[in-house]
């Protein structure tokens, strides 16, 4: 969303049809988790980066709950207000929506599945099994209004063998855990999905044009790329159990190139390691970088 100078609000991509190329884009992210820990009250200095960071993950990323210490059930109808506004005079008022209940269903699927491959068909026909009937094309309709209004990010896939960009079967990621918390509760079981949500944003705030990588054996989850220098990252809530550890090491390994590649987790003991050049690393140290 974006506000020029009359007070007009516009979505991603129409500032060039309304400006006619005379103006700069700045796009802008809620709160990283850096930024997060130095915004707290002085009164606050005290709390730990791990309860600062399960805070993080609670109520998300948006200044004025920092700033304002708002941990409560205020915050939640803070973030459910602010979620409204998204909805209603970003999408809905400019897409001319009149069935607001599919595009809400449309919305807790994506955020219910961030990380997950997504098709348009699976979601209008998951919706159709739930007694809402719903096109493709609407799906479809709703998820780019979604886009534009920046509540979602949309990553490409990319394979890496051909160096080519595929137009198939994207993954959604969500502009802020907390606004997701609102949408989803008690999905704490999901804080794999969660934390490769909070990592796509970092990599974004850094400068980087993010992927998901397609190769032969699997899939990388970022293929991260700035000024024609690549990156490679796996996101994994532990890896302490010698199973999970070698699933997610074997995407890395089978990328043939000399470029990094990072392995981010929440471990503490053992958070950081080198297998034969790929770098782990703990997700929390990462983000405070």
């Amino acid at each position: 969303m974006y506000l020029t100078g009359s007070n007009a609000y516009f979505m991603s991509g129409e500032l060039a049809t309304v400006l006619s190329g005379r103006y700069v884009e700045l796009k802008m992210l809620p709160l990283s988790f850096k930024e997060f820990v130095s915004s707290f009250a002085p009164e606050n200095v005290d709390i730990s980066i791990q309860e600062k960071f399960n805070l993080y993950l609670n109520y998300g990323s948006f200044p004025f709950l920092a700033r304002y210490n708002s941990f409560d059930s205020d915050a939640y109808n803070y973030l459910r207000d602010v979620y409204n506004t998204i909805i209603l005079n970003d999408i809905v008022k400019r897409l001319k929506i009149t069935d607001v209940n599919a595009l809400d269903k449309v919305t807790k699927f994506i955020a219910d599945n961030i990380g997950n491959i997504v098709s348009i068909n699976k979601i209008a026909n998951t919706l159709k099994s739930g007694g809402k009937s719903i096109d493709n094309k609407t799906v479809e309709k709703y998820l780019q209004g979604l886009v534009d209004a920046l509540f979602l990010y949309k990553a490409p896939r990319f394979n890496i063998k051909g160096k080519q960009l595929l137009t198939n079967l994207p993954k959604y990621y969500i502009v802020d855990i907390g606004m997701r918390n609102i949408l989803i509760r008690n999905k704490e079981s999901d804080i794999g999905h969660i934390i490769e949500n909070l990592a796509y944003l970092e990599l974004l705030r850094r400068g980087y044009d993010v992927y998901v990588g397609d190769i032969d054996k699997g899939e990388v989850d970022f293929v991260a790329i700035k000024n024609n220098q690549t990156e490679y990252y796996q996101i994994s809530a532990t890896t302490l159990n010698p199973d999970t550890l070698a699933r997610e090491l074997a995407p890395l390994q089978s990328v043939q190139d000399n470029y990094p590649k990072y392995l981010l987790t929440l471990d503490e003991l053992f958070g950081e390691a080198n297998y034969n050049g790929i770098q782990k690393k703990n997700l929390i140290k990462w983000l405070l970088e």
